[in-house]
């Protein structure tokens, strides 16, 4: 089996995700850690945006979180985190897509925004955005606890990570998760008891930390970069 090299910062999200799908897989993987804000001169040769998370799997080199976690699943087909069916599969994208281009900008967004206004108006897009994962998502589920039912999926694994780092929106801005998500907390719930969840996971006194430089605006990862000219 070829040598997999999971490269990651603990404080990055995306990184996060990649993190979750390696150990749902079960994979053995080297772990390499790395400072974003004095990166090693070697890590621009394999990330040409010189972002985490990369993925080094023999001579392969794989970056995106999304990117990394469908080349893991065809890669590893077992466990399955996908589904097999096209249709199912295809709304799984959908998802993933509404996570990464809905769901995670407003998260942003809502933390860097200094205007009142500003802040509000981003506060109302995301929440609308939750309401939105309730009433079209998790509740069309019934009891099932994670996003395609029964098994967690890649779609699971996307949307948490911004979730478990939601102390820091309520902290800074004042904003939950609305008490008509009740599916929306039951499925976060769900997810915080799961093994990999447990290894990966930060409490929220190190998010509140961590973003404190988003919430004032003076953050210059590229993340905050992409986001304010988003």
């Amino acid at each position: 089996m070829a040598k997999l090299t999971f490269i990651t910062a603990e404080v990055c999200p995306f990184a996060q995700r990649t993190h979750l799908a390696l150990l749902e897989k079960g994979l053995d993987f080297e772990h390499a850690e790395i400072d974003l804000g004095n990166k090693p001169g070697w890590f621009e040769e394999v990330s040409p945006y010189s972002k985490v998370p990369v993925l080094k799997r023999g001579d392969d080199i794989v970056f995106e979180s999304a990117i990394i976690n469908e080349y893991l699943e065809e890669a590893y087909p077992e466990p399955a985190l996908m589904p097999t069916d096209m249709l199912r599969r295809a709304n799984a994208r959908i998802w993933i897509d509404f996570a990464n281009t809905r769901v995670v900008p407003s998260f942003y967004k809502l933390l860097l925004a200094q205007d009142p206004a500003r802040r509000a108006e981003q506060a109302d897009t995301l929440t609308g955005h939750l309401r939105y994962i309730e009433s079209q998502g998790l509740a069309k589920l019934g009891a099932s606890p994670y996003w395609l039912g029964e098994e967690v999926s890649l779609v699971d694994l996307t949307f948490y990570p911004h979730f478990e780092r939601f102390a820091a929106l309520t902290h800074y801005r004042g904003v939950a998760i609305p008490d008509d998500c009740p599916r929306l907390k039951a499925w976060l719930a769900a997810m915080q008891a799961r093994d990999s969840v447990k290894a990966t996971r930060h409490d929220d006194a190190y998010y509140i930390a961590s973003y404190a430089k988003y919430a004032d605006d003076t953050a210059k990862s590229l993340t905050a970069r992409e986001m304010r000219g988003a």
